[in-house]
């Protein structure tokens, strides 16, 4: 790719300043540039978005435009709600095109890569559909929602010469990379068995029932959304290779197993007495 610094460069060092950086964004770019041989070229990578909610918008769009706006240029965003898009482009700091047809963003913008942060069983269409127009993609987790859609995501790299990245920004928390760290100095000595525990609390938990989380369709369960993670930080502090995973679980505590019930928070009759209100 003709930019400033590699991909994988630009998604580690992105995500370090997304989850609380460890050094300036001056010293992190000269860092990954060094380190990818690449230089500090004038040419700025072209980046398009598709997808502009919560995590379009911060992560991959304001905070990378605060920090990375002399190394890449933002050619196009894409959503399907005009309101959206144009709330994203003021929030973010942009002022390139925006889009509601994302075959038209790709044709006209040319990005050399694509950040794909749609509803997680769209991730496919748009991943597969970015390689085949030319461009390499960084996708938000999890890559996409089941086994057909991966390897669709797989032939089409094959097919394309394109490469699909997929980010999990939880890696980049400051204490999470200092886990990292000392597991590799050895300060624990040798693994031999591993029991890692996650608790969503009702402060965090509520949030994916209140939006388009709460769908299985849309996200896989938090099965995937949400523990795709600590598969991801438990490969990555250990370096392991999963043969099998499995999961099971239960409803217990909210949608009908809650102590309330009714169509929505603005016209429920129990907002006195709800939490979640």
């Amino acid at each position: 790719m003709k930019n400033v610094i590699s991909r994988r460069n630009f998604l580690a060092t992105s995500g370090l300043l997304a989850g609380g950086a460890l050094m300036n964004p001056g010293e992190v770019l000269q860092a990954a540039s060094q380190e990818s041989g690449s230089g500090m070229k004038n040419e700025k990578m072209r980046i398009a978005l598709i997808g502009t909610g919560s995590r379009g918008c911060r992560m991959w769009g304001r905070t990378v435009v605060t920090n990375y706006a002399d190394y890449l240029t933002f050619v196009g965003l894409c959503d399907t709600n005009p309101g959206r898009l144009q709330t994203a482009k003021e929030y973010i700091g942009v002022d390139c095109p925006i889009y509601t047809d994302f075959e038209k963003m790709m044709k006209e913008s040319r990005p050399d890569l694509l950040i794909v942060c749609t509803v997680d069983a769209t991730h496919h269409e748009f991943i597969i559909k970015g390689m085949e127009m030319g461009c390499n993609v960084l996708t938000e987790k999890p890559m996409t929602t089941d086994e057909t859609k991966v390897q669709a995501i797989i032939d089409a790299e094959k097919r394309t010469g394109k490469h699909c990245r997929v980010t999990f920004n939880y890696r980049y928390s400051p204490h999470r990379a200092k886990m990292w760290e000392l597991l590799r100095a050895g300060e624990i000595g040798d693994l031999t068995s591993i029991d890692f525990h996650w608790y969503l609390d009702t402060s965090h938990g509520a949030d994916y029932f209140r939006r388009w989380h709460r769908l299985a369709e849309n996200g896989g369960s938090l099965w995937l959304h949400k523990a795709s993670h600590h598969f991801d930080l438990l490969n990555w502090w250990i370096e392991s290779d999963p043969e099998t995973v499995f999961a099971t679980g239960s409803l217990d505590f909210y949608g009908k197993n809650g102590p309330f019930r009714a169509e929505n928070c603005r016209n429920c009759p129990h907002t006195k007495a709800c939490d979640f209100y």
